[in-house]
């Protein structure tokens, strides 16, 4: 496969001191070798920047003041130079050197918009230890309506989708991915590829999962998503859409 397609890699940092090698790791490990890894650094007081500068990281290094994880992962897509833009989070790595590799070989057979996969949720603390399953399956537009998302972290996007339909809405605080994938999906009808295979090993304790209060803000935030984007969900949709994780509990 010639690697004509360049694929920037976004992760956001702030006090990633504990999770950021094994990141970045997982990066500079990808057999692809046109990949572009920007860390957007929101001024960590920790020790994370002299880890990453100590570490064999080949990518750069934006450090400055933001207005949240969206708003880090906006300012990445704003230099980011390849074809194609990932978000991989600081304390994510991906599951394996040929990620890259097949995602974009997906790209390059199907010419879709955007590529999803697989993702499993590790512990936090333990990452041999399994805590959740995310098989994504195949797409259909209308699974939107049934409560379906692809998980965020394996969503491969041409660059050029960005610019045509924008980037995450930051009055969101938790559900700016959600927002986005909504609208270029099932709004814009984005041609989406599915890789059948785990991409993403995620530590399990995202921003709205972390307790029951956050899951009601962030199911607020849902409908929200929808609405401004001039769309209705089934009364059904937003009920359906945190009952799908149920059964990635047994899937490990």
């Amino acid at each position: 496969m010639s690697p004509s397609l360049q694929v920037s890699i976004i992760t956001a940092t702030y006090n990633s001191s504990k999770t950021i090698l094994d990141t970045i790791d997982s990066v500079l490990s990808q057999t692809y070798p046109n990949i572009q890894h920007l860390i957007i650094d929101g001024i960590s007081t920790d020790n994370t920047i002299d880890l990453i500068k100590a570490s064999n990281f080949k990518g750069e290094i934006f450090s400055g003041k933001d207005k949240g994880i969206y708003d880090a992962m906006n300012k990445g897509i704003a230099v980011a130079k390849g074809d194609i833009v990932a978000i991989l989070n600081s304390d994510d790595y991906y599951a394996d050197e040929t990620v890259i590799e097949k995602v974009v070989a997906l790209f390059e057979e199907t010419n879709c918009d955007a590529v999803y996969g697989d993702l499993l949720y590790v512990d936090a603390d333990d990452t041999a230890i399994i805590k959740r399953n995310w098989v994504s399956g195949n797409y259909k537009r209308e699974n939107f309506l049934k409560g379906w998302m692809p998980p965020h972290p394996t969503f491969f996007v041409r660059k050029e989708l960005y610019a045509k339909y924008g980037n995450f809405n930051i009055s969101l605080s938790s559900a700016a991915d959600y927002e986005l994938m909504l609208r270029f999906l099932f709004k814009h009808n984005a041609r989406l590829a599915y890789l059948e295979k785990i991409l993403v090993h995620m530590r399990v304790g995202g921003k709205s999962n972390v307790s029951i209060k956050n899951r009601v803000i962030a199911n607020l935030e849902d409908r929200k998503a929808w609405k401004m984007n001039g769309l209705t969900p089934h009364w059904y949709t937003l009920f359906l859409k945190p009952a799908r994780k149920l059964g990635q509990f047994f899937l490990k």
